[in-house]
């Protein structure tokens, strides 16, 4: 049963759970950190923390030291102690390592049976929905990827484990999480069906976990409770389709336009470009609300939607709230590197601000929005210079090859590799490592093979003009309280 609230506390009521009319928008890798989730929650709304590579950030983070001693901290409570042991015991680095000593990238994800990933993924997830929770009692949510399949089971059972009230999914057609979530609830195996590419693509790949497999020798833990379940749409097409085929598996809609930052839907029917090479969206790519108040179900409106006239726009189309994203990744409680956090907030200030919406940045296929920024690899110049590796491969897809044989490729890695790997030259052209990007966004970025630092790629939405709202005195620092109270008025 659902109940609407109007007003300020908008908030919808699904089962026991309560879920905000502000969804904070899971960003990037570590741009919607632990710490911006907090803060969001505890000011009453929905913080949300971003589920993408946060065993990597693990990895990386135990070998800067751990300062706050914060993972640690949220590891002393993991359920599951040798795993907790045998993660510290591989990457805790007392004091942290010099700068100039590369970090061990943690284990790539495969479709194979993989404890040691799946260890520390599910302690990673752990961790951060943790510490994201710790000290309030305010709900929090996990945001994932669904075109980032491999880790999905356990992500998934790591944020659980830690009591995430909301699992929210983009990038794709997220049908399975429901049994996912209700089998892992109850400490039950699950499994995923992954999609593959190349020949013989027919073949089903089905992941799997077994909680078991984590388990203390006679450990029984209680049923989790089962989070709320949102996925990221952006057609009512799609939208019925879920409510009718998953029954009570979808809890409501978060319904996301063009404008909206990172992966965005490809526009509907033949692909046309702007004269700088955007792709154009029309009339068949709005959402048609209408169809989604028929369903019945609460849906938030997202992209472009940060502001108080929008807010009160979408409460007004019947909407339980909005999900926004960019004025929140720009606040001092992210996860964004504070130079680049100041850079895009001064250039928003100066009336500057780009966000392009590259049509083949991303490996995935999906546009996605770019921040134009000087020193970035959003300049071309800069990105001609990088040497395309592939070391992280959070954005690796599945293909089979002639012999049927399971493989992994990236149209980010080198070209060669992903011409010998059956990939299209065409398909690789153009293509920039958000993996390595992504991570260097928020300071920890890697090193390419001359030894020179792997360089960031900042993904905001168009909303990034209207961010000089939140400053006070042409300062670059604001606070997610201060993205809140703008927008309650």
């Amino acid at each position: 049963m659902m109940l609407a609230i109007s007003g300020k506390e908008c908030m919808v009521a699904l089962m026991n759970l309560s879920i905000p009319s502000i969804i904070q928008g899971g960003m990037g890798a570590g741009v919607s950190n632990w710490r911006l989730a907090k803060a969001v929650s505890r000011l009453g709304q929905l913080g949300v923390v971003a589920g993408t590579a946060l065993d990597q950030l693990l990895s990386l983070r135990l070998q800067n030291g751990d300062a706050d001693g914060g993972i640690r901290r949220a590891l002393e409570h993991f359920p599951f102690p040798r795993v907790a042991k045998r993660i510290l015991d591989a990457y805790f680095v007392p004091g942290g390592l010099d700068p100039s000593t590369p970090r061990k990238p943690g284990k790539m994800h495969t479709a194979e049976r993989n404890l040691p990933a799946q260890e520390l993924c599910i302690a990673a997830n752990f961790v951060e929905v943790f510490l994201a929770r710790e000290g309030h009692s305010g709900p929090v949510g996990v945001n994932f990827l669904e075109k980032i399949q491999m880790p999905h089971l356990p992500s998934l059972y790591g944020a659980m484990l830690a009591g995430a009230a909301v699992i929210i999914v983009g990038a794709g057609i997220p049908m399975e999480f429901p049994a996912a979530i209700q089998a892992l609830a109850n400490h039950q195996p699950a499994s995923y069906t992954m999609l593959v590419s190349g020949p013989k693509a027919a073949e089903p790949v089905v992941l799997t976990l077994d909680p078991a497999d984590f388990a203390e020798p006679g450990q029984t833990l209680p049923p989790l409770e089962k989070p709320a379940f949102l996925p990221i749409v952006s057609s009512a097409t799609l939208g019925t389709m879920m409510a009718r085929r998953l029954p009570g598996g979808v809890d409501g809609f978060v319904i996301e336009t063009a404008v909206a930052g990172g992966h965005n839907a490809p526009p509907r029917g033949q692909m046309q470009f702007t004269p700088d090479g955007q792709p154009v969206y029309g009339p068949r790519d709005v959402a048609d609300l209408d169809i989604f108040r028929k369903i019945g179900l609460p849906f938030w409106l997202a992209g472009g939607y940060g502001s108080p006239e929008k807010y009160r726009e979408a409460l007004a189309l019947g909407a339980a709230g909005i999900q926004m994203g960019t004025a929140f990744a720009l606040c001092t409680e992210s996860g964004l590197a504070p130079d680049l956090r100041r850079a895009l907030v001064a250039k928003a200030l100066a009336g500057k601000a780009r966000v392009f919406t590259d049509a083949l940045a991303s490996p995935t296929g999906f546009p996605f929005k770019v921040a134009e920024l000087e020193g970035t690899l959003s300049d071309p110049e800069v990105y001609a210079r990088r040497q395309r590796v592939c070391n992280l491969g959070f954005l690796r897809e599945a293909y089979r090859k002639p012999d049927g044989a399971l493989g992994y490729r990236c149209a980010a890695e080198p070209e060669a590799a992903w011409i010998a790997k059956g990939g299209k030259p065409e398909d690789a052209a153009g293509r920039k490592c958000l993996c390595n990007a992504l991570v260097a966004n928020i300071g920890l970025p890697g090193r390419q093979p001359d030894g020179s630092p792997e360089l960031p790629l900042v993904t905001l939405g168009d909303d990034l003009a209207g961010v000089g709202r939140l400053c006070a005195n042409g300062q670059t620092d604001y606070t997610a309280a201060d993205v809140i109270r703008t927008l309650l008025g």
